[in-house]
C-alpha cells in the first residue's frame, strides 16, 4: 500500500489538521509492516482482518489514536532523561505496541507474547523496521512480576478478566494501564481493578463501541 493512501486513512485518528502527523519514514515502515503481516498471516493466524484498508484503520488507526493521547509530545533525546518503559501485553501481531513505537521512538518497548510463532513474527517485524530499544518476551506476564513499567497496554486478548490483574501487576507506582476494548468491557475492567484510578473512556474514531480506557496506579504517599 502506498504511503499517501496510508496517511489518508490514518488522518481521522490523528486529530485536527494542524496536529502532529506521521513522518514519511514512519509511513514507509507501516507499508513494510502491512506486507509482512499479510505474508505471515497466510500461515500464522495473526489477524482475522485481511483487507489492507481495514488493517490500516482497525489496527494502526486505533493504536496510533491511543499513542496520540499517551505521548502527545515528542521530547528531545537526552541521555539524562530515562525513557518511558512501555509493555504491550499479549502483543499478538504487534498492536498497539509497534505503532506506538513508530509514533514515539523515544519509548523503551517490551512486547509480551506467550505464543512462540507470534513472538517470532514480532522479532521479524522489529528487524525489518529496524526498530531500536524493543524487547520481545516470549513468556506469560506472570513470569515478569518483578519488572515494572510506566505504561502497560492491553488489546484483544483472550480471557480478558483473568489477564487484567496480571497487567495491573506490571505497573510501576504512578504507571498507566491502557485498555483498547469494547465499551461493554468497561464495567468488567472497573470491577476487576477497583483500586486503580479510572479516567473517562475515550471513543475511538470510526467506531460505535471501541474505546480507550486509562487507569492510573496511584503513587504511594510519602511517609
Amino acid at each position: 500500500m502506498q504511503a499517501s493512501q496510508i496517511a489518508e486513512l490514518l488522518d481521522p485518528f490523528l486529530g485536527p489538521p494542524d496536529a502532529r502527523r506521521l513522518t514519511p519514514d514512519a509511513l514507509a515502515r507501516i507499508s513494510t509492516y502491512i506486507d509482512l503481516l499479510r505474508r505471515w498471516n497466510a500461515r500464522v493466524n495473526l489477524t482475522a482482518i485481511r483487507n489492507e484498508e481495514e488493517i490500516v484503520t482497525r489496527h494502526f488507526g486505533e493504536s496510533l489514536f491511543a499513542a496520540r493521547h499517551l505521548f502527545p509530545r515528542c521530547p528531545p533525546v537526552s541521555p539524562v532523561v530515562r525513557a518511558l518503559e512501555v509493555a504491550d501485553l499479549g502483543s499478538g501481531a504487534g498492536f498497539p505496541g509497534i505503532p506506538m513505537k513508530l509514533w514515539a521512538a523515544e519509548i523503551s518497548l517490551t512486547l509480551i507474547e506467550s505464543n512462540h510463532k507470534k513472538a517470532t513474527f514480532l522479532r521479524e517485524v522489529t528487524r525489518a523496521l529496524t526498530l531500536m530499544n524493543v524487547n520481545i518476551q516470549n513468556v506469560r506476564a506472570e513470569s515478569l512480576a518483578d519488572i515494572k513499567f510506566d505504561v502497560v497496554t492491553l488489546r484483544a486478548v483472550e480471557r480478558f478478566e483473568r489477564v487484567l490483574p496480571a497487567a495491573a501487576g506490571l505497573l510501576a507506582q504512578g504507571g498507566r494501564l491502557v485498555l483498547l476494548i469494547g465499551a461493554p468491557q468497561l464495567s468488567q475492567a472497573h470491577t476487576a481493578l477497583p483500586t486503580l484510578n479510572w479516567s473517562d473512556a475515550i471513543l475511538i474514531p470510526h467506531s460505535q463501541s471501541r474505546v480507550i480506557a486509562i487507569a492510573t496506579h496511584q503513587a504511594l504517599e510519602p511517609t
